[in-house]
């Protein structure tokens, strides 16, 4: 890796910047064998404080985890040379700003799918085998035992919107438990083939005919609230939605009222449209909501995984190397459309 030097002759160490308290130790290791310096801001600060950090250290990287990375905080170090997520989720980063500058973004491709998936059925076994309403009821001291009719798993219809990395761990986890799986993917259609699952034409087919709606498409413009008021209305009132994607995806005020008036029968999130959410969010007075924050992904595995890749790609465009295509996020990323009312 070739590296500028400072005036006074002295090699000058590459600056990473982190947004967040830590990394994986083996990165860490792994930027410091290849002169990089690596530089920690907390999870969540506000841009202009990570901005001013960006301009005092100089970098010439940043690895994001959790923050927005805005066009102030793109623009503060002239020495800027790539930005990589810990993770394949950029919504969080101005991509506009950051090819306006010349500065790739990349994400760190398959690194977390399996965890997630996991974490995809986790909370759709949750949902489908009622364990917070009976764990809200024996806590309470009823015993809802004489009563009770559970769900079967075999036979249920996971309904997945998206089929990338993640989509197909889950629909292999899903396929292994008895389930029914269809998807809707445009842009997969010769994977889904490959692997003999049904696909629909749109996603009114698939919220339709789903138990289990499970979103795994990136947010973009066209994909924002895909999941809205009249999609809702489409759902059958035995089913649910899980979401381990993107908070944006679901119009969070609609969904709270489909769970008021029971139009679903639940609702699984482990993302939202504002991360932390607020403490008015007017899901948390909804029923038949489970919540977890956002750390579907968090595992040592796929957390090792996520931070070694991108310390890979920031050591590859650092050393003059071109971004690797695969990872690479640009402007025109595609989605899944919305579409129209």
């Amino acid at each position: 890796m070739s590296n500028p030097s400072s005036a006074m002759g002295e090699r000058r160490k590459w600056r990473i910047l982190v947004t967040h308290n830590s990394i994986a130790e083996s990165a860490v290791e792994l930027l410091n064998a290849h002169d990089c310096d690596v530089f920690f801001s907390p999870p969540y600060d506000a841009s202009d404080i990570v901005a001013a950090r960006a301009a005092e250290l100089g970098i010439d990287a940043i690895m994001v985890r959790q923050g927005q990375i805005n066009e102030a905080v793109i623009a503060a170090s002239p020495k800027l040379k790539v930005i990589v997520k810990h993770g394949v989720g950029v919504d969080n980063v101005d991509i506009q700003a950051a090819a306006d500058r010349g500065v790739p973004v990349l994400r760190s491709m398959g690194s977390n799918a399996r965890a997630v998936a996991e974490h995809a059925i986790a909370l759709s076994l949750a949902l489908l085998k009622e364990i917070g309403p009976l764990t809200a009821a024996v806590k309470d001291g009823r015993w809802p035992k004489p009563t009770f009719m559970g769900r079967d798993i075999i036979g249920t219809v996971m309904g997945l919107v998206g089929y990338g990395a993640i989509g197909r761990e889950t629909a292999a986890m899903a396929r292994a438990l008895g389930m029914d799986v269809i998807v809707y993917d445009p842009h997969a259609a010769a994977g889904l083939a490959e692997a003999n699952i049904e696909t629909v034409s749109d996603v009114d087919d698939l919220v339709r005919r789903a138990d289990i709606v499970s979103l795994h498409c990136p947010l973009t413009a066209d994909t924002r609230h895909l999941i809205d008021a009249r999609r809702l209305s489409l759902m059958k009132p035995t089913s649910f939605i899980v979401n381990t994607a993107r908070g944006g995806l679901i119009d969070e005020a609609a969904l709270a009222i489909a769970l008021r008036d029971k139009r679903i029968a639940g609702a699984a999130l482990d993302s939202f449209a504002t991360e932390p959410p607020a403490a008015d969010n007017p899901l948390w007075a909804a029923p038949d909501l489970l919540a977890t924050p956002h750390i579907g992904g968090v595992t040592k595995g796929s957390s090792k995984a996520m931070a070694e890749i991108a310390a890979r790609h920031i050591i590859s465009v650092l050393g003059g190397e071109a971004p690797d295509a695969f990872s690479l996020a640009t402007p025109q990323s595609l989605g899944l459309r919305k579409q129209p009312a």
